[in-house]
Parts: C-alpha cells; sequence; structure tokens
C-alpha cells in the first residue's frame, strides 16, 4: 500500500515494473535519480498521494487525469513548468504543493474546477504575475505562494470567502487590493520581506483576522498608526 523511495537511485530496469503494484496508495520519490514516469504510470488508480523531491521531471505522467484518487500532490526541485489543464479531472485532490523550479511557471485556467482543493503551496517559482485562476477556487482554506517575484495581486476576491490562511512572503508586492476584506474567513494573513507602502483600511473588516506579519516591508509609521 505505501512505498518510500529515498536516497537510492532506482535500477531503471526496475522502474516500469512499478505498475504491478495495483493496490499501491502511497508513492514517495527522494532523490531517486529518475526523470521519466513509466509510461502506464497512470494504471495506479488507487494512488492517493504522490510525492516526489529532487528528482529532474520534466513532465506529469501520461494519462495524469485517470489518477482520479488523488487526494495529495507535492513535487518539489523538478525541472517541470506547467500543471496540465488535465489537472481539473482530479476531483478529489485536497492538497497540491509545488516548488523549486528556475523557469517561469504556468498554470492552467482549469485550476478553478478543483472543488476538492483545499490547500495550495507554491514556492521558489517564477511567476509574472498571480495568475486568477488561483483566486477564482472556491473551497480554498490555505494559498501559500512564496519567494515567486510577482509584484500585484487580481482584484475579485469574492470568490475566496472560504480562504482562512494566506502567505505571500518574500515577493514584489507593492500594493494590496481594497477586496481583500471580501476573505472574509481570513484569520491569519503573512506579507513578509514585500515592497508595501500601505495597507487599505478594508482590511478592518476582516473581522476574523488574528495574526497580520508585515515584517521587513517599508509601511512608514504614519500608516502603521492609521492602521491601528
Amino acid at each position: 500500500y505505501k512505498l518510500n523511495l529515498s536516497y537510492k537511485p532506482v535500477d531503471i530496469k526496475l522502474w516500469p515494473k512499478l505498475r504491478k503494484l495495483s493496490n499501491l496508495q502511497a508513492l514517495q520519490l527522494q532523490s531517486v535519480s529518475i526523470n521519466q514516469w513509466p509510461d502506464d504510470f497512470s494504471s495506479l488508480v488507487n494512488l492517493v498521494y504522490l510525492g516526489s523531491y529532487n528528482n529532474e521531471f520534466t513532465n506529469f505522467p501520461k494519462d495524469f487525469n485517470k489518477l482520479g484518487s488523488l487526494m495529495y500532490l507535492e513535487l518539489h526541485n523538478t525541472k517541470i513548468d506547467s500543471l496540465p489543464q488535465s489537472i481539473a479531472y482530479l476531483q478529489r485532490l485536497k492538497t497540491l504543493k509545488f516548488s523549486g523550479t528556475n523557469d517561469t511557471l504556468k498554470l492552467p485556467k482549469s485550476l478553478k474546477y478543483l472543488k476538492s482543493l483545499n490547500e495550495l503551496i507554491i514556492e521558489s517559482a517564477i511567476l509574472d504575475s498571480l495568475p486568477k485562476p488561483l483566486f477564482s477556487i472556491t473551497s480554498l482554506k490555505t494559498l501559500v505562494v512564496v519567494n515567486c517575484g510577482f509584484q500585484a495581486m487580481p482584484e475579485n476576491l469574492d470568490k475566496l470567502s472560504n480562504l482562512e490562511v494566506l502567505v505571500l512572503d518574500y515577493n514584489k508586492l507593492t500594493s494590496l487590493p481594497r477586496d481583500i476584506y471580501k476573505c472574509k474567513n481570513l484569520y491569519a494573513l503573512s506579507l513578509k520581506k514585500n515592497n508595501l507602502t500601505k495597507i487599505p483600511d478594508t482590511i478592518c473588516l476582516l473581522k476574523n483576522l488574528t495574526r497580520l506579519d508585515l515584517r521587513d516591508n517599508p509601511i512608514n509609521k504614519e500608516e502603521i498608526e492609521i492602521l491601528k
């Protein structure tokens, strides 16, 4: 049911036989010197958790949309530069974590169809801007986009009414949209190490907000007093 392959190169001759593990539910691959998925990887239809760390995959498995049981997907330090449109077929996906790519990350519009997605974490990737699809996932409770270099957030945050945690640390944000108050369930907002000089007063309408982290932003003392 569970297979953890870590810190030891996988025998390339044995790798295609992975499909024989028909009951496999959890697969973790960490530094196994593999960069291609087996052709019939998507026959592992019982897979619930898939995690890859420090493996140079360049794309997703063929027929990725067939992994309909997948609930947790973690891809760290790959060479993947885009998420496929077919990710929308993973209707049970609850957690998606992606980090570590030197290319601009392309996110599909189909992300908004992931009706079960509660947690989305993107770290150390390149995003020219925060894609609108991220703000159309109505089920999201946690959104973390850290060290991705974007400068602005889109307006119209009304679809994120279920969002509870928003972390946008180590980016180049210069402002927050005034309709941040539409994330009415937000209780933690972290904006460390950005280029913010002020915070919109509408943030005061976030009645559930208990943690606001503004460290390492060029906000002057007057703005802080106004915010208080």
